[in-house]
């Protein structure tokens, strides 16, 4: 390069950067807890005040820019609109706004599960008196923030629900292919958004939406039903998971709220629907998006996070997945203490399909394929990499990669390739193959088997490293190696279970480890519910009309189990607060399987809270937990002081004249009241570290309970005091919990504290960071 290109080089970049940062972006301006009740005169105001805001930062030539894109005016105040990265740092120093972010796009976190956690409780021991509701079951609405919903699913049938409940002020938005009529007395509200993020190149832009609460993905449909569908005899997919399928609380209603499309969800649509659904007057919210875990922004710029603490600040219940990025540590999202995070498990049903050799050997495999192959017919194999096209990298065809095969050398054949390339997907696998006109493929992966891929009509089966070894020295010791796969069938019973699943992401959080994340565990692997109709080529049998339900995967499966659970416990403790609710699903959770041993993960190792929560929901239970640990708004508030935000900017999102502690460190997170207890920095040269928590009981009056630690080898754990006395009148008690790393290894230990009453045992997960 010539010194003159040296010299132009950084004046170029600048450029680059310069005109980037001019390039208008649409952004989120946070204004902090609203200040009215929302009626039309306040929020025509407020607008009038946002347009001047904009009017006297973009300039004239740009007029066509002020105009406001989302208005929050209930739960909390702000607006939307297309700014530059300077105008929105000029805007950031105005007096009344907390925070301004650009707008992002959030990821889809994408039956028999409600028996087999009724079973579960029923072999932990079931209450020992039926709780009764306090208040009609229909009574409870649930927010689903996602894509929307096909209101002809027979999970939506509205027959024996009674009149919507007179405080519901939501809305049935009209479209060219929904009416109002779609909604019923069990779906009784359905909102779209008219502006969505779509993806061109690199670059996110805002688009109109097509103009209905309709899904046409599904995932919306899935989720609602798991959390409150109806009852539905004879439900299955296309003949696999058949039995009754119905959600958490079949009676409950539904509100859909659709905030996402086929790339994903707005940040700033999410914070609309988050503040439309409080107004309408849901009682709570099940989420399944989230951020990336790579770029997890503070709580100030998450739009999930500001949303939901106003809604908890309102009263409002929020579920959210905890994110598919696992197995890895600190990539678990939706962290924010006010937020019910989730983790996903299996239950005790399987799909397997079997790989039989031309020796006549078989091998199980994990699947769902509609195969119309038999064993009175086998087909050529070939391994992936002896199938490579001319100047193809050996690697890119063992993986399957797009274009890596030469057709001629894999037709009417079935392919077996490996996962070593994390970057091309099991449905770009079978895609790749499918293209091909390959009879079929054999997967060889250890991680993903136990989580069954839909692959339709095309034969697929997914064998972990042991079959798979075997299956390739049957190819490489044969002259003629052959092979078919048969179509998938149920496996009843399945034991362990449940079992972490892989995709599940883990602990600890990345902002805070001070807070145990995720919270709890619930069936999100191969679950049965409705779906939108699927008329794609190659996912219908033949012969089959569209099913009305599927199977899917994900935490966003996961957090409509426990979305259920709770509407259940508000039904029964309708004066409950949500802090309540999440309080008894915690402490009440179960850390053992089936198999009456601890849960384990994936790798058929002992699972631990930073993977599993608590445990496993065991919503039986939890109607009666005895104690619980009351989080209320001022310890959340006392949470973002320690956390190190400015008392000014709390005093906005709270609407109090709220004071921070005089002494505002990290390390005091861990001193809120939640069900929970994580340590993140416990020093082994120091004195002990001393944790208060405060019970309130539930349960009868006059009760004694006593503390019984279970504590990991080394770390010393002592409960002051250890019988705590509910007599009348007393309500609350507090306690401390005291840790000693002086003799503990380095690293997490986890442990319990267990609160019996002799009736009930109320538990306390832990975990502590010794270094």
């Amino acid at each position: 390069m010539t010194p003159l290109l040296l010299l132009l080089l950084p004046c170029f970049l600048l450029c680059v950067v310069t005109a980037t940062s001019n390039i208008p972006k649409h952004h989120v301006v946070y204004m902090g807890s609203s200040l009215s009740d929302g009626n039309r005169r306040d929020a025509e105001s407020a607008e009038s005040g946002y347009l001047e805001m904009l009017s006297s930062i973009i300039p004239s030539h740009q007029r066509e820019r002020t105009s406001i894109i989302h208005r929050y005016n209930h739960a909390f105040r702000g607006f939307s609109a297309m700014l530059t990265e300077s105008e929105a740092s000029v805007l950031s120093g105005h007096d009344g706004i907390v925070s301004i972010f650009p707008d992002s796009i959030l990821e889809l976190h994408t039956t028999r599960s409600w028996d087999f956690l009724q079973e579960a409780a029923a072999e932990s021991g079931r209450v020992s008196h039926r709780a009764r509701p306090t208040t009609s079951s229909d009574d409870v609405i649930i927010g689903m923030i996602d894509t929307g919903i096909w209101p002809e699913s027979p999970s939506f049938n509205d027959e024996g629900i009674g009149a919507v409940p007179s405080r519901w002020k939501g809305v049935c938005m009209e479209g060219p292919d929904f009416k109002k009529s779609n909604c019923n007395r069990k779906l009784i509200g359905a909102r779209y958004y008219n502006m969505q993020m779509t993806m061109i190149g690199n670059q996110s832009h805002l688009a109109a939406s097509k103009g209905s609460p309709r899904d046409f993905l599904g995932h919306g449909t899935h989720t609602a039903s798991t959390a409150a569908g109806a009852r539905v005899p004879n439900a299955s997919y296309y003949g696999l998971a058949q039995g009754t399928a119905k959600g958490g609380l079949p009676s409950a209603r539904i509100a859909s709220y659709k905030a996402c499309s086929d790339v994903g969800c707005s940040g700033a649509t999410l914070l609309k629907a988050i503040d439309d659904a409080i107004r309408d007057g849901v009682d709570m919210i099940s989420i399944s998006i989230g951020m990336s875990s790579l770029f997890q922004p503070d709580y100030l710029s998450d739009p999930i996070a500001i949303g939901t603490f106003h809604a908890e600040q309102m009263g409002v219940m929020v579920i959210c997945s905890g994110g598919n990025d696992g197995p890895d540590p600190y990539t678990v999202v939706n962290t924010a203490p006010w937020i019910f995070t989730v983790a996903a498990s299996n239950i005790d049903r399987d799909f397997q399909s079997t790989v039989v050799l031309g020796n006549g050997k078989t091998f199980t495999g994990s699947a769902i394929n509609f195969s119309n192959l038999t064993r009175s017919r086998t087909y050529p194999l070939v391994i992936g990499k002896d199938a490579a096209a001319n100047f193809t990298p050996v690697s890119e065809a063992r993986n399957c990669y797009p274009g890596s095969f030469d057709p001629e050398k894999v037709v009417n054949k079935i392919v077996v390739c490996v996962a070593d390339d994390p970057t091309v997907s099991r449905k770009i696998k079978k895609l790749v193959v499918e293209d091909a006109k390959a009879k079929g493929l054999i997967l060889i992966d250890e991680d993903e088997k136990s989580v069954p891929f839909d692959s339709g009509v095309f034969p697929f089966a997914e064998v972990g490293d042991i079959a798979g070894f075997q299956i390739l020295n049957y190819i490489n010791s044969t002259k003629n190696p052959k092979a078919t796969i048969l179509p998938t069938v149920d496996i009843h019973r399945y034991r362990p279970a449940p079992t972490v699943a892989y995709f599940s992401s883990r602990g600890p959080a990345q902002l805070t480890e001070n807070v145990l994340k995720p919270d709890i565990m619930a069936p999100g692997v191969a679950i049965l519910a409705a779906i939108s109709p699927d008329n794609k080529s190659g996912s219908i049998p033949h012969g089959e009309k569209p099913s009305k339900f599927s199977i899917k995967s994900g935490t966003s499966m996961a957090c409509p189990h426990v979305t259920g659970a709770a509407a259940f416990i508000k039904t029964v403790h309708r004066g409950w607060t949500s802090s309540m609710i999440k309080s008894a699903l915690m402490t009440t959770a179960t850390m053992y399987n089936n198999m009456k041993k601890p849960l384990i993960n994936s790798t058929n190792n002992y699972a631990n809270p930073h993977e599993v929560g608590v445990g496993e929901i065991n919503p039986i239970k939890a109607l009666n937990p005895g104690l619980v640990f009351e989080t209320i708004t001022e310890n959340y508030l006392e949470f973002l002081c320690y956390y190190g935000y400015k008392e000014k900017n709390i005093r906005s999102m709270s609407n109090t004249k709220f004071n921070c502690p005089k002494i505002s460190t990290e390390e005091l997170i861990s001193n809120i009241n939640y069900p929970s207890i994580s340590v993140s920095k416990l020093n082994r040269h120091k004195p002990i570290m001393t944790i208060k928590r405060t019970a309130t009981n539930v349960g009868a009056p006059n009760s004694t309970y006593i503390a019984k630690v279970n504590a990991p080898v080394g770390l010393v754990v002592k409960v002051l005091p250890e019988r705590i006395v509910f007599a009348e009148g007393v309500r609350k008690v507090s306690f401390q919990v005291s840790f000693n790393g002086k003799e503990a290894p380095t690293g997490y230990s986890f442990g319990s504290i267990t609160w019996f009453d002799g009736r009930h045992s109320v538990n306390t997960v832990f975990g502590v960071n010794v270094e």
